[in-house]
């Protein structure tokens, strides 16, 4: 009879290792990325996001409202450094305001 290995792993690193193994990880950025814009801002502005969309480090956020775009444009940089202290790693270099 074989013998099975005793190696207990946590569950956390055991996901974390299947989500690297298998390349998972931009997809669950994606998708923690439409959450954590929404926990940051607020309702008041998710009243007008119509869209969120991370792709290649750069963060995409359509908005219906061309005063708010106006004012959000001015604190950029202070939108991506909360926005990677949210998602607790630097996924964001560039945000982009549609």
């Amino acid at each position: 009879m074989v013998r099975r290995k005793n190696t207990n792993l946590p569950l956390g690193d055991a996901l974390q290792e299947f989500l690297k193994e298998n390349r998972l990880q931009n997809g669950i950025d994606k998708v923690n990325a439409r959450e954590a814009w929404a926990r940051l801002m607020g309702n008041g502005v998710n009243n007008y996001t119509t869209a969120v969309e991370l792709r290649n480090e750069t963060l995409f956020v359509a908005l219906s409202s061309s005063v708010l775009r106006e004012e959000l444009s001015h604190g950029k940089s202070r939108i991506i450094v909360m926005f990677n202290e949210e998602m607790g790693k630097e996924v964001v270099k560039k945000l982009v305001l549609r």
